[in-house]
């Protein structure tokens, strides 16, 4: 019986040893878990089932408990690279089979679709067409490549202000070629439905009647539609057209695209002192940009960036929690699988309750406290030493036994 019991004591003490060896072997591993050791003790139940007489038969190992404490979050270099600050996995596809990581090493494979490194593809909740994201289905993060798709100009808002003490210019016959047949011009920059950029001119001209101006669209030169009248009152504020804006006809430019159809908002131009001054003129198109970039915010939130301005949503990060993390069966390779011990995977966006906050351009290091676990070794290899010396001396007591004559 006592060589049992030594025997229990030196495979519970090994197996110690070995979560400790696992445990300082992933020092290093990013987003690694560290286990403990739970031991047991075993008791033989007697015939009259009476226990307060027994000795023990040994000990056992009941748990090897993983650890899911936070680790240190390291900066990196890769913008694809995440960390988790609070509760939460990634959630990893292989094929449709589900698993969740705490390591965020992310990279792009041939087809941009963003993957650890085994390949394994990072879920998001996709973008919803009437914006936000459809939480209720999980979807392959892809980095498209491709160029972002052009928006031709429609509104056009200017801040400008016309000299109060402007005169009727000399030249009564308007031509843009001829200065003297306008008070002032400005230009801007319009995009037609193809991308392509066109050069808009406003010329504006001062008439006999006080407090009126009239303006004129030219389009690379052409002119789109006549005079539009802009009245101003003794205060210097637009009065008509009412609301500010005016809709020239439309304009059809030489590269193939649709009609233009633009409105100007005149509503913040005014009438005061001696200079004419454009303080703002903003319009709402933009021609096709090519990917520049990614940005990941600490909701988890994926924008795609491009070299016309714009920024498109290419989904959010999902992360899943357990109600008892503990239960996860560890697939290796930093990955674990949902079981029944850990409950179903309760899925939710970064920041919300439960979840923590996602820092891009980060990792999260292992959780192993290494002077911990050196501690914990010398405590098993103790254990050991001494199982394996009750062993020896039972062995001599039993050759003791043995050569009574």
């Amino acid at each position: 019986m006592t060589f049992r019991v030594a025997l229990s004591g030196l495979n519970a003490a090994s197996t110690d040893l070995s979560v400790t060896a696992n445990n300082i072997a992933n020092s290093a591993t990013s987003g690694f878990k560290s286990s403990r050791t739970e031991f047991a003790s075993l008791f033989a139940v007697s015939s009259q089932g009476a226990t307060s007489t027994q000795s023990g038969a040994g000990v056992r190992v009941s748990n090897i408990a993983q650890q899911f404490s936070q680790g240190n979050i390291d900066f990196t270099d890769s913008s694809l690279d995440l960390a988790v600050s609070g509760q939460g996995f990634f959630i990893l596809s292989d094929g449709g089979a589900l698993s969740y990581s705490r390591a965020g090493a992310f990279q792009l494979d041939r087809d941009g679709y963003v993957v650890n490194a085994q390949g394994k593809r990072l879920q998001v909740f996709e973008p919803s067409p009437t914006g936000g994201f459809n939480t209720g289905s999980l979807g392959d993060l892809r980095l498209l490549t491709g160029e972002s798709p052009p928006n031709a100009t429609t509104l056009v808002e200017t801040i400008a202000n016309l000299p109060a003490n402007a005169s009727p210019p000399p030249s009564a016959t308007f031509d843009p070629a001829d200065s003297t047949s306008y008070n002032a011009a400005t230009s801007l920059t319009v995009y037609d439905s193809l991308g392509a950029a066109h050069t808009a001119t406003l010329y504006f001209v001062k008439t006999p009647t006080p407090n009126e101006w009239t303006t004129r669209l030219f389009i690379d030169g052409t002119a789109v539609g006549g005079v539009e009248v802009l009245q101003y009152s003794d205060t210097g504020q637009l009065v008509s057209p009412a609301g500010g804006d005016i809709a020239f006809p439309a304009y059809v430019p030489t590269t193939g695209a649709a009609a233009m159809n633009l409105t100007f908002d005149f509503a913040q131009t005014t009438q005061y002192g001696q200079n004419f001054a454009v303080n703002s003129i903003t319009q709402d198109g933009y021609t096709t940009g090519r990917l520049i970039g990614m940005d990941i915010d600490a909701t988890g939130v994926v924008q795609a960036r491009y070299t016309n301005g714009r920024s498109l949503p290419l989904g959010q990060v999902a992360l899943a929690n357990f109600a008892n993390p503990q239960g996860l069966q560890q697939l290796g390779d930093t990955n674990w699988a949902e079981t029944f011990t850990s409950g179903q995977a309760l899925r939710g966006q970064a920041g919300n309750s439960g979840f923590g906050l996602m820092q891009s351009g980060a990792l999260e290091a292992s959780n192993v406290d290494i002077t911990e676990q050196l501690v914990n070794m010398i405590t098993s290899q103790r254990n050991f030493q001494a199982n394996a010396q009750m062993l020896s001396t039972y062995d001599q007591i039993t050759q003791t036994v043995i050569n009574i004559r």
